[in-house]
């Protein structure tokens, strides 16, 4: 009995040493919305197959399914598919406009600060790109309707690679613990910088606004898991 209490607790104590939780936790069950809502738009998540299916909806501004809780420190995986027309991303340690709100942020390389107002229903704050058909910025990280810029120095050296494959599941792993944030597309690293405007908030896929005649585009995430970390 004594040897089980001591290998009880040197287990305890290596897990509190790593800061990782004992297990992953599925945020998606496969077969429902449970655990999620919508805010910022009017473009439509379903299930369809053991996915969640984002559709656009022309005249909609960006839309995003987010999570009931709010996370700070954790690893995150997620597969995701879409049509290669389609920008989107997943939103990080995001915050859900709850009453007009006011920011202010100088952008790199200008002397004049710029406003930006949101309205209620908006989400802001870490986005990591996804850009099936782009410029290779996906896996970086854009700060949404706060900074407006790219974080870190990933997607803003000349023709920076783009890991996604189209037509097919990438898998996409993101870690954040402190002011660190990590990236990886299908095992490849991508964006590795220190930020501390945010500590924690709301996970939340995003489907973005199309121009006007185009579309309807879709975009595919299952296997969404978490660990969180202390």
């Amino acid at each position: 009995m004594l040897r089980l209490l001591t290998r009880c607790v040197i287990l305890l104590l290596l897990t509190a040493s790593t800061g990782y939780a004992a297990d992953w936790v599925d945020l998606f069950d496969g077969k429902t919305l449970n655990g999620w809502h919508v805010t910022g738009g009017t473009c439509k998540y379903e299930v369809e197959n053991g996915a969640i299916v984002g559709t656009t909806a022309e005249g909609s501004a960006n839309t995003f399914l987010c999570t009931d809780k709010e996370y700070g420190d954790f690893i995150l995986e997620v597969e995701l598919k879409g049509d290669p027309e389609l920008n989107s991303g997943i939103q990080i340690r995001s915050q859900e406009v709850k009453k007009e709100t006011v920011f202010w942020f100088l952008q790199r390389g200008k002397e004049v600060p710029r406003k930006r107002v949101l309205e209620p229903g908006h989400l802001y704050g870490y986005q990591v790109e996804i850009s099936i058909g782009g410029q290779g910025r996906s896996g970086f990280v854009y700060d949404e309707a706060r900074r407006a810029f790219f974080l870190g120095d990933g997607p803003n050296v000349p023709n920076p690679p783009n890991h996604l494959k189209k037509n097919e599941w990438n898998t996409f792993k993101i870690e954040c613990k402190g002011d660190a944030i990590k990236t990886w597309i299908n095992g490849t690293p991508c964006a590795d910088f220190r930020d501390n405007l945010s500590a924690s908030g709301v996970i939340g896929l995003q489907v973005h606004g199309i121009k006007k005649g185009t579309g309807p585009y879709q975009i595919r995430f299952r296997n969404i898991r978490i660990k969180t970390l202390d």
